[in-house]
């Protein structure tokens, strides 16, 4: 008896699959995506990626604009800068925008804590917020533009114009993100599970905002015969070294 007890083979145990392989291991989150080897799920490590490329195109375009904002005055080519730029106007329309950051935060929060309804509130109301900020863009070029500013006018309308609309066009991209998350929540495609979705929106939203902070900054707070001699060496050497990556 027992030595037909020997004979009989041992059966290994099937061992569980090492996260990040092809099966469903415990390393996958919620919704089935492995994490990378930084321990982030690969679309966010993905939007991080792509943020930081968009950070070096803004970057060029915001030196680009820095090198000649002060070269309309000096070909005596109008209108200048002071004479259509409305602060006080473009502080309300940057205010509505930074609300829009909190607003997104308060979406975020809401779906973490499985409160779905109040998701679907702050998503409409951060993409309110970013429609009435394009608004406010688009009124702001139609009063340049009956200023006699535009593309062609001059180096300042040209770089103004190139910078702050393609802010706008990724202030666009942003509310149509956010009006398909309120869409796909309002047809119950949403849950709390599925959160990350929304985190990476808000991801891409902030920067947006960020963004449109440093060229408040720049472009209308800060006055012009003292930034193009003292900040002009470094925008110069930001120009170079943008003009070196390969996109």
């Amino acid at each position: 008896m027992a030595q037909a007890t020997a004979t009989i083979p041992h059966i290994e145990q099937p061992r569980p699959q090492q996260a990040g392989g092809a099966g469903h291991g415990a390393g996958h989150d919620a919704g089935g995506h492995p994490p990378t080897s930084t321990g982030l799920d690969h679309r966010k490590l993905l939007m991080w990626a792509f943020l930081a490329s968009d950070c070096m195109f803004f970057g060029s375009l915001i030196a680009t604009y820095m090198i000649y904002r002060g070269r309309s005055e000096d070909l005596g080519t109008g209108p200048f800068p002071a004479e259509v730029i409305d602060i006080p106007y473009t502080s309300l329309s940057a205010f509505v925008l930074l609300m829009s950051s909190m607003t997104m935060v308060l979406a975020l929060g809401a779906l973490q804590r499985g409160n779905v309804r109040g998701t679907r509130v702050w998503l409409a109301a951060t993409a309110l917020l970013g429609s009435i900020f394009l608004g406010g863009q688009y009124f702001e070029f139609t009063e340049f533009f009956h200023e006699g500013l535009s593309l062609q006018t001059n180096v300042f309308g040209a770089s103004f114009f190139t910078l702050t609309s393609f802010h706008g066009a990724h202030v666009t991209i942003g509310v149509i993100w956010l009006l398909s998350l309120l869409f796909v929540s309002l047809r119950g495609g949403l849950k709390q599970e599925d959160s990350l979705d929304v985190e990476i929106a808000g991801l891409y939203w902030h920067f947006v905002d960020i963004v449109w902070i440093v060229i408040f900054t720049l472009v209308y707070l800060i006055p012009y015969d003292e930034v193009e001699h003292a900040a002009e060496p470094a925008v110069e050497g930001m120009l170079r070294f943008a003009a070196l990556l390969p996109f």
